[in-house]
């Protein structure tokens, strides 16, 4: 479990092909006791397994995650290329605050940046969403962005609109933005219950 608030950020070190899995190798300022064999941690988005981690130099240090094919197929994983830098946040602990939204890490479908212009110091990003996505994402609502807890400030039948302060734009991965980049998508988990439950419901009164 996660916040959508970003820690730090990593980098791509090396990637390594296995037989329909990769494993990723990172580096980046993320303390050895968030990185233990075993622990969760998120990367722009997406829920990963720590697998080996240990000291580079100084604040740096490097781990390892394996990739699965279904990760790699239903995530923006596949494109990631060595240099790349990504969103990092250890999971959550039990007394932590929660600055951000609930979010599981688990991706529900890639976006899409359409549009990216200035509005002051900030950045107004429009992005598309798979169409079974669309309904679930409300104005003023949350979406885990690449893994950062954004507030929705409009939605459309085809696109939705955020805001990026200044400090998000710099302590993320949003300074690499550009549009046609694909991003992980994870919608607020209320939604899900929402939609799980009216489906049910609609089930219910055909079956009458």
């Amino acid at each position: 479990m996660f916040t959508g608030i970003i820690v730090a950020q990593g980098e791509l070190k090396n990637i390594e092909n296995l037989e329909g899995d990769r494993i990723f190798t990172f580096n980046g300022e993320i303390p050895l006791s968030a990185l233990t064999l075993g622990a969760s941690v998120c990367h722009n988005g997406t829920c990963l397994t720590i697998i080996e981690a240990g000291q580079v130099s100084g604040a740096q240090n490097y781990w390892k995650v394996q990739i699965s094919g279904e990760t790699i197929a239903k995530t923006t994983l596949g494109d990631w290329k060595i240099g790349d830098k990504v969103n990092l946040e250890p999971s959550l602990k039990i007394g932590d605050e929660l600055g951000g939204h609930i979010v599981s890490g688990h991706v529900d479908g890639v976006g899409y940046i359409e549009s990216i212009t200035n509005d002051a110091e900030s950045h107004v990003i429009i992005a598309s969403a798979p169409k079974e996505l669309m309904p679930l994402i409300a104005k003023k609502g949350s979406i885990a962005f690449d893994g950062i807890s954004l507030t929705v400030n409009d939605v459309s039948d085809t696109n939705f609109t955020l805001n990026i302060i200044p400090h998000t734009w710099a302590v993320t991965n949003m300074s690499q933005s550009f549009i046609g980049r694909k991003i992980n998508l994870e919608i607020d988990p209320l939604a899900r219950y929402v939609d799980r439950w009216l489906s049910f419901g609609n089930k219910s009164n055909k079956d009458k």
